[in-house]
């Protein structure tokens, strides 16, 4: 099993795709996880502009680069948010913002993401990476009281939002990976599990792991993998480092990335506290086969380095099962 490493594109965006495509094939990486911002996959192009999309493949084989998923975080985050606000303005270009009514905005996302379904089909992949929003993030802490009716309305609304986007991904061909995240519909295993179960269970929901999620939230990632070998449908590498002691708090402070006093930060791959080698070998039991993908953010560390080392660091830490048992060979003939 050889699975390839590719470089998230999202933190990228202020380059435009071709300087990016050049660096990334320095770094050393077999290819790009294309993000649906900056220049380096425009949905509404692809869908409407004869050549673009083969314009796509061309950039990437002329630095000997594949594309193996696109991601659409931005707009995902959209469609089941409870709250629509300035945030959401800031990561929408204007045609899906419009006049900003909530309503409006989630409508527009949602048909976006039927797009993006049809566009990574065009394109010739098989997964979209993404965030989905919440109707229930807003009620993590259980006070003012939150009864269970509530939390199940959420989750009801959730999947009368998503079935129909979803209805496109099976239609042409292509399945949704949810990137489980604090702030998203699924965050945890039990979460995740009440998601697929609000959306029927249909395959055309899957997730794209990330251990950096589940390592500041204290719980072990390679659970998450255990409880979902048949759902893992995309893997990025990132890592977390947890700096918890008698001043600091996991749930962050409303301090920003990279500030000292934060109780956990991303890292770049390698510097935090995921555990690469129980991580490869989890994936090798479901027998993943797909890329891993870094996704750097490193508020301390020069992204070029960061990410030229990552990449060495993935390749180095990487590797297939065996396919005999070690001590096959005592036993006599």
């Amino acid at each position: 099993m050889s699975r390839p490493v590719t470089l998230f594109t999202g933190q990228w965006a202020d380059l435009p795709l071709e300087t990016l495509a050049q660096k990334t094939a320095s770094f050393g990486y077999d290819g790009l996880e294309l993000a649906c911002w900056g220049d380096h996959f425009e949905v509404d192009r692809a869908l409407s502009e004869d050549g673009y999309v083969q314009s796509r493949h061309d950039l990437l084989a002329k630095y000997g680069l594949k594309v193996y998923a696109i991601s659409n975080h931005l707009v995902g985050q959209c469609v089941s948010d409870a709250m629509i606000d300035e945030r959401h303005q800031s990561i929408l270009p204007p045609r899906l913002w419009g006049d900003g009514k909530p309503d409006g905005v989630r409508q527009r996302a949602a048909d976006e993401m039927k797009d993006t379904a049809r566009a990574a089909a065009k394109l010739g992949v098989k997964v979209v990476n993404g965030f989905t929003g919440s109707p229930v993030w807003h009620l993590i802490y259980r006070f003012p009281p939150v009864s269970d009716a509530m939390v199940d309305a959420g989750y009801a609304e959730f999947a009368a939002q998503w079935n129909p986007i979803l209805d496109v991904f099976d239609e042409v061909g292509v399945r949704f990976a949810l990137e489980a995240h604090p702030s998203e519909i699924a965050y945890d295993i039990y979460t995740a599990e009440k998601t697929l179960e609000a959306l029927g269970n249909r395959p055309a929901f899957g997730f794209n792991f990330d251990p950096s999620h589940f390592i500041h939230q204290l719980f072990d990632p390679m659970k998450f993998i255990e409880r979902f070998p048949d759902r893992i449908y995309h893997v990025h590498v990132k890592d977390t480092k947890v700096k918890l002691d008698s001043s600091r708090s996991i749930l962050g402070s409303h301090l920003g990335f990279g500030d000292s006093r934060r109780g956990w930060d991303f890292v770049s791959p390698g510097h935090g506290d995921l555990d690469m080698d129980s991580m490869v070998r989890a994936l090798n039991r479901i027998r993943y086969s797909g890329p891993l993908s870094v996704e750097w953010e490193d508020s301390g560390m020069n992204r070029e380095f960061g990410a030229t080392e990552s990449c060495a660091w993935v390749k180095k830490h990487d590797f297939t099962p065996s396919d005999v048992a070690f001590d096959a060979a005592f036993e006599k003939k």
